[in-house]
């Protein structure tokens, strides 16, 4: 495999970008030119000495805005761990450097869109969740890259990259097409990476979790549910746990996503909008698109659908139900599994029905296995497709537990657990697991619905406890504020990022100016005004009880009959996006 460059200076004059290699032995650099943006191999000695200089950790790549085309590189990294023996890091920050020296060309209506547009890409850059590794492929699991030709392995990490989970691919668009800069650029990730050294009866062991979250429909909790005409799925995460002993490498994958058809539940102001399921579009052509890519990538799948059976989500479950059935293909198992009904009233032991229901299949699917030698010992046959309404807080609960059990036998697999020792009696061991799983969850949830997840309480200790319900509680009130107040910026910014919306210099409009209609300001002015009005009363009585209580009951009808025009035209209230053309809904 063509390694990428390791470590970076970027030099900066007034007409180039140079992006010098400081590895050893290394004399390439590229340049960037500034006007004609034009990029070309050079060598040191071509560089300027009056050129600015800093150290960077790697290219993002680069993005055209209003002003024009920046330059988007990674200033600060952290280690995760080594996987496998090679270094994985994570971005920490950034910089979004702008090829023209001044904006003055710009209308002030171009500066203020341009300002907004940069403030997007600097906010998706620090969502936190951003991976990479120099030499080593984090977008494909361990037994895809072990049935791979050997020309894939000549590949370089640009070129054999798995497209779903390149989170800067429209940033790198520049570079894919010129082969000889695959040196200075490599595939960052989006979503969640661990890497611990454990040792259990003496046994050192290396444990991971790496959660690959697809740019193929990529949004936030509202604005994005059900799949797109390709069969992508909201919110698809791909969750590799990986063991390695004494040479021997194990891997477990498992997949989630939004429930395969086209549905939408977009905020209104209400706690839980209704989903809505579309009237108008053929469901199973793109359910069946859907299908068809899981089962060419991972082999037999097990739905695990988890939502309720009751209330509004009923609908939802009646519906992946009857379309399981009519696709009839036998390599598609439906399971529903209502965790809610099941685990009420903290009875959450009653996971384990969910879990027996499921062990054979799992004994079937089995795991991947390689020996110290290379050689392929087992293949995984199938995955468990998790799901419930976000694909977060429900799933990573039960993928946490699938993980264990499969981990159980490959750690007797390998010898590092005896027969009959529990991976559960290994207090240390099991502290660690749990609370991986539960950054995990941490991590998938703040970058699709906002907050950390939910339930992580039982994930974190495999008790489910009074703290953790208030903890829910408050998580779930920011997430109502979020997802109607500042979730439409969000969205935005992911669809720019991923190059969902092009901004194009030649023909410019405006799509971010979006004049509000006089119920935006006029309707909460009332309401508050009211409201204040019916507090005044009641603190600065009338003459007569009667006068107050005219008083009172005028203000405050006033004031609930505001409020509920304010939730009837709940969606022009909230904070939509306003890149992309939104979804049409019967």
């Amino acid at each position: 495999m063509a390694n990428t460059f390791q470590s970076f200076s970027l030099h900066i004059t007034p007409e180039k970008f140079y992006i010098e290699a400081c590895d050893d032995g290394s004399v390439d650099v590229l340049a960037i030119d500034r006007v004609s943006t034009e990029m070309t191999l050079t060598v040191r000695k071509d560089v300027p000495a009056s050129a600015e200089t800093r150290p960077i950790c790697g290219l993002m790549g680069t993005i055209r805005l209003v002003a024009g085309m920046y330059l988007v590189v990674i200033t600060k990294k952290r280690k995760v761990g080594d996987l496998l023996g090679h270094a994985v890091w994570k971005a920490l920050d950034f910089d979004v450097i702008s090829y023209k020296k001044t904006i003055l060309h710009l209308t002030d209506n171009q500066m203020q869109d341009n300002k907004t547009f940069l403030s997007m890409i600097n906010s998706m850059l620090h969502s936190d969740g951003f991976y990479f590794a120099t030499d080593y492929d984090l977008t494909h699991t361990l037994q895809r890259l072990a049935n791979t030709s050997p020309e894939f392995q000549e590949m370089s990490l640009l070129e054999r990259a798995d497209q779903r989970f390149v989170w800067n691919g429209h940033l790198l668009r520049e570079f894919i097409a010129q082969p000889e800069l695959h040196m200075f650029v490599f595939p960052v990730v989006h979503g969640f990476i661990t890497v611990k050294s454990s040792c259990i009866s003496g046994k050192v062991f290396e444990w991971s979790i790496i959660s690959r979250r697809s740019c193929f429909r990529a949004g936030v909790r509202y604005y994005v549910r059900g799949i797109d005409s390709e069969g992508h799925a909201a919110n698809y995460v791909e969750t590799e746990q990986i063991v390695q002993y004494n040479g021997a490498k194990a891997s477990f994958v498992q997949t989630r996503g939004s429930i395969p058809f086209y549905w939408s539940q977009r905020p209104n102001l209400r706690y839980k909008p209704k989903p809505q399921i579309s009237k108008t579009v053929n469901h199973l052509d793109g359910f069946q698109r859907h299908f068809d890519s899981q089962i060419i990538l991972y082999g037999r799948q097990v739905t695990l659908n988890l939502i309720n059976q009751k209330g509004s989500e009923k609908p939802l479950e009646l519906a992946f139900d009857k379309m399981v059935t009519n696709l009839g293909n036998g390599m598609i198992k439906y399971i529903a599994f209502d965790f809610h009904k099941e685990c009420s009233h903290m009875r959450w032991h009653r996971l384990q029905i969910l879990l027996d229901m499921v062990a054979e299949m799992q004994d079937d699917f089995g795991y991947f296995l390689v020996d110290a030698d290379g050689k392929v010992l087992l293949n995984q046959e199938g995955t468990f497709r998790s799901n419930c309404m976000d694909c977060l807080d429900r799933t990573n609960v039960i993928q946490s537990l699938l993980a264990r059990r499969s981990l159980q036998s490959q750690l007797q697999r390998m010898g590092v657990l005896h027969i009959g020792q529990r991976i559960e009696e290994q207090t240390d061991f099991e502290k660690m697991y749990k609370n991986a799983w539960a950054d995990n969850a941490d991590a998938c949830a703040k970058q699709y619905a906002g907050t950390g997840a939910l339930k992580t309480d039982f994930t974190r200790t495999g008790k489910r406890t009074h703290w953790g319900l208030l903890m829910d509680g408050w998580n779930s009130m920011i997430r109502y504020y979020k997802n109607n107040f500042s979730d439409g910026f969000r969205q935005d910014s992911i669809d720019l990022f991923l190059g969902n919306y092009v901004v194009d210099e030649a023909d410019w409009t405006t799509p971010l100016q979006d004049p509000k209609d006089w119920k935006f300001l006029t309707l909460p002015i009332i309401m508050v005004v009211a409201f204040s009005m019916c507090i005044i009363c009641l603190l600065m009585a009338g003459d007569t009880w009667t006068e107050t209580l005219a008083y009172v009951l005028f203000w405050g009808t006033a004031s609930a009959v505001t409020g509920g025009l304010i939730l009837f035209y709940g969606r022009d209230f909230v904070d939509a996006p306003k890149l992309v053309q939104k979804e049409k809904l019967d």
